[in-house]
């Protein structure tokens, strides 16, 4: 037994050494290395989005409120959010790896902002899916209160067109 101890320590020895002999990193920064850099290219809205956009400034503007401004990185964001709902079959401001509205925000590389709000949802069979989404969002209080809060200055929708025709909606308003 003595014996075997000297050979599994060179064993260890010999296993280990190329990973030893990395060199040590500096940390310089405390920037998460998830994040990408927001691109600010743009981003046209498909034609559900923007009826949803439409209808959700037109319902801003008939509360006395100014209509938010297009936000494009946003948009990629939700388009994001709208597509893992419908692959992963689940319908949550949370994703099934925990991740709440923020942490998407960082990993999308908006790293700045104020306030970020959200409103989620899902249609199937509908003629005008984005014009559905406000309706039924400015039926409830809560997401009513999002669509109208003045605490917003900008807002995309995010949409996704399930294999099966299931729409789904993420609508991400941002003041940065």
């Amino acid at each position: 037994m003595l014996r075997l101890l000297p050979i599994a320590g060179l064993l260890l020895v010999f296993l280990a050494a190329p990973a030893l002999a990395q060199e040590a990193r500096l940390i310089t920064s405390l920037r998460p290395i998830t994040a990408k850099p927001a691109t600010s290219a743009p981003v046209e809205p498909t034609e559900v989005e923007k009826r949803a956009f439409e209808q959700t400034n037109l319902a801003r503007i008939k509360n006395g409120l100014p209509p938010f401004a297009w936000d494009a990185d946003v948009c990629r964001m939700a388009r994001i959010h709208s597509e893992s709902m419908s692959r992963h079959q689940y319908f949550s401001h949370v994703t099934p790896e925990g991740l709440r509205l923020r942490d998407r925000a960082r990993a999308a590389g908006i790293l700045q902002f104020f306030v970020l709000g959200e409103n989620i949802a899902y249609s199937q069979g509908y003629e005008d899916p984005g014009a559905f989404g406000v309706e039924q969002w400015m039926q409830s209080t809560k997401h009513r209160a999002k669509m109208l809060s003045s605490e917003f200055r900008a807002m995309a929708i995010g949409s996704f067109v399930g294999s099966d025709g299931s729409v789904y909606l993420t609508q991400t308003f941002i003041t940065r």
